[in-house]
């Protein structure tokens, strides 16, 4: 059986946190990032994680014959580590280069593109793709989507861009009686998917250092022991690489865990190692995974979208994010970037209410100490960028600018969502609608009265 160890490595940049404060009056006033805290943050976690644990995964590939591990690097984390701990990189690439490293794409700033914009997700994680090849030398054959999101157009999306396999959480209401250790085919398509053990995954990244739980404390030997005895052709562990050093500390006897596990499977002959992609080419599909778009999974909280989209300060700061896309992406260039790291998953996670154990999580990963902050930090970020479009905005920009919601103009059966369209619509059509579509230019468009008069009259 194919033990396949999946790691997800992402940092964010988090929003400075008096920003609500202080909202600046003109773009450039302030600094919306608060890059200090990033910095700190990013250093300690490279310190305690990626350093200790790259070099245990490290050691391990090269006394253990075959083992391998799986990343998902986003793209704001390899920028960080490229300024802050390029050694980290160095020791990615030694792995890619031994062949016991696999490294998978996803969305270059960890966001939630996908309900946005296909195409602005398909520039995301081409970004991310080419980041990967540039800093670490590895083409990705493999996808995820921002924390295993899932339903059957992502699959097909990821594929139809040249990714034979997909990877997202193993959901018990999709799986029913069958078990996550097989390998899938996608509804609709031909992408092999592999899902989550979210039991035994959990087993580390939840419960290893928990003394309540009456299977603590969680050894090497042991867990070994639970994965030989688990039915399947294979088991998908897949873990925030956090998990080793932070989220459980070096004194918790994580790292020993990480640096004795390979060699406790490679004790036992009915186990070895393999990424993501080598174990979805040795197994056939045993059946399809079928996720509907209206109930999209992910591997956060109760495996849906509630974590990002949950309550009304998670719903209303997202709709701003999408309406201002079109405007970021017709400007491009700064705009458009500080559009997509605003896009990051991680604002809105911070924004959530709930209580309980999912709600100590989120509570342990947001800098602002509750969600009611976050969602005012997060406002007057988006604020921020309004001020950015306002300033920056030309007749030129409004010509690139396209819009694909009710910000179109519906008249006489006739759609216009851009001024291309409204220059492909006959004399009378404008004419009879004059009155409204100098409005909507202006409205929409934000072009001046003598600007929209020069844009309805051209042809």
């Amino acid at each position: 059986m194919d033990v396949v160890f999946f790691l997800e490595v992402h940092q964010p940049r988090r929003v400075r946190p008096d920003l609500y404060r202080v909202y600046p009056r003109r773009p450039g006033d302030l600094e919306i990032f608060y890059d200090e805290l990033n910095r700190n943050v990013f250093e300690r976690v490279a310190e305690k994680v990626y350093r200790r644990a790259t070099k245990i995964i490290l050691e391990a590939a090269r006394e253990v014959p075959g083992f391998k591990a799986t990343f998902s690097v986003s793209g704001l984390a390899l920028e960080q580590f490229r300024r802050w701990a390029p050694d980290v990189l160095e020791l990615f690439r030694e792995l890619e280069s031994m062949g016991a490293a696999e490294f998978t794409a996803q969305t270059y700033f960890h966001s939630l593109a996908w309900f946005i914009d296909r195409g602005e997700f398909r520039e995301q994680v081409e970004m991310q793709v080419r980041a990967v090849e540039e800093l670490i030398g590895h083409r990705p054959r493999a996808a995820e989507n921002t924390e295993f999101i899932y339903n059957n157009d992502v699959a097909c999306f990821l594929y139809s861009m040249g990714f034979s396999t997909v990877v997202t959480e193993g959901v018990d209401w999709v799986l029913g009686w069958r078990s996550p250790n097989y390998v899938y085919k996608a509804w609709g398509c031909d992408a092999r998917v592999l899902v989550r053990n979210y039991r035994l995954s959990d087993d580390i990244g939840f419960r290893f250092g928990a003394s309540w739980w009456d299977q603590w404390p969680l050894t090497a030997d042991k867990y070994a022991t639970w994965l030989e005895a688990t039915p399947g052709d294979l088991v998908f562990i897949a873990v925030d690489y956090e998990t080793f050093g932070e989220h459980h500390w070096p004194e918790s006897g994580i790292h020993e865990f990480l640096r004795w596990l390979p060699r406790e499977v490679a004790k036992r002959p009915r186990l070895r190692f393999a990424t993501v992609s080598e174990a979805a080419s040795r197994h056939p599909p045993r059946d399809v995974y079928d996720v509907p778009t209206w109930a999209t999974i992910s591997w956060a909280d109760e495996r849906d979208l509630s974590a990002w989209l949950g309550n009304e300060l998670q719903r209303n700061a997202f709709a701003l994010l999408s309406w201002l896309y079109p405007y970021a992406k017709a400007l491009g260039g700064e705009v458009l970037r500080l559009w997509r790291e605003l896009s990051t998953s991680d604002h809105l996670y911070y924004q959530a209410t709930k209580v309980g154990p999912a709600g100590e999580v989120h509570s342990y990963f947001s800098p602002y100490g509750s969600a009611y902050k976050a969602h005012d930090v997060y406002t007057a970020a988006l604020y921020a960028l309004v001020l950015h479009i306002r300033e920056r905005w030309s007749a030129e920009a409004a010509e690139r600018a396209v819009f694909n919601d009710e910000r179109c103009f519906y008249g006489g059966g006739v759609r216009i969502c851009s001024l291309k369209d409204l220059r492909a619509a006959d004399a009378g059509f404008r004419e009879r609608h004059r009155r409204d579509l100098l409005r909507w230019l202006t409205d929409v468009f934000l072009l001046t009265p003598a600007e929209a008069e020069r844009a309805l009259s051209i042809r």
